[in-house]
């Protein structure tokens, strides 16, 4: 089994450290190490320290820090906009998306999500996202958190506006004639895929995105979830572009 990891603000610049916090909680009291364990300490921003638990105390652990590393960041960068999706699915969707390697996520307030991000409500389940963003990123050892961007979530006016900047922009839609496993992809720069919510997409949705520069295309014949089409349009991209 790999060494759990956990997030520090910054990493330790001394070969001693004292994890305290949620983190030290976790460590301690959940995780329950013992002196003598691995364990990552990482940043969220490419950087990555080995260190080794010296002792255990209440909600906290005392470490020797190693070896240290620094992960550039993922260049292309992919990037999903994923339309709002009611109960757990979205949050399903962010924590797979994590897992496989999304850069950023941006919450889609699409005509057809059911789910609507309004007031404290919306400030609440951004937040949601944000932690579920951030036990994924722990869980698979990465030393590069994902953005959730948002606040909490993006019209379709601002989706379209960010499509017509990125290097490639691709909608996820089941009438495309297209597929993602042929479209062509930047050496560089950022990756953009839109997902629809539970409903789909609107024809005055694509119509804007189609507008703003981005290529309509779908993974096979299957209709996909939306808690799953994001995780697969990553996974094959992940593929395409040497990350696996």
């Amino acid at each position: 089994m790999s060494a759990p990891l956990f997030l520090v603000d910054d990493l330790p610049t001394g070969s001693r450290f004292t994890l305290g916090g949620k983190e030290g909680h976790h460590a301690a009291d959940v995780q329950r190490l013992r002196a003598g364990e691995e364990v990552l300490l990482s940043d969220g921003r490419g950087g990555t320290a080995r260190a080794e638990v010296s002792a255990v105390g209440r909600g906290s652990i005392d470490v020797r820090v190693g070896e240290r590393s620094f992960t550039p960041a993922a260049d292309p960068r992919l990037v999903v906009v994923q339309g709002i999706a009611k109960g757990d699915r979205g949050e399903l969707a962010v924590q797979a998306m994590t897992e496989i390697g999304v850069d950023e996520i941006v919450p889609w307030a699409a005509s057809r999500s059911v789910a609507q991000w309004r007031g404290d409500r919306g400030v609440k389940a951004r937040e949601k996202w944000v932690s579920t963003a951030r036990e994924a990123a722990k869980q698979a050892r990465r030393s590069w958190l994902p953005e959730v961007s948002g606040k909490p979530d993006v019209s379709t006016k601002h989706v379209a506006a960010r499509l017509g900047e990125v290097a490639a922009a691709f909608v996820l839609h089941e009438e495309a004639s297209d597929r993602l496993t042929s479209a062509k992809l930047p050496a560089a720069g950022e990756i953009v895929l839109v997902v629809g919510p539970e409903g789909g997409i609107s024809d005055q949705e694509l119509g804007a995105f189609v507008t703003a520069g981005a290529h309509p295309v779908k993974l096979g014949d299957n209709v996909l979830r939306t808690s799953t089409a994001g995780v697969a349009a990553l996974s094959v991209l992940s593929t395409r572009l040497d990350r696996w």
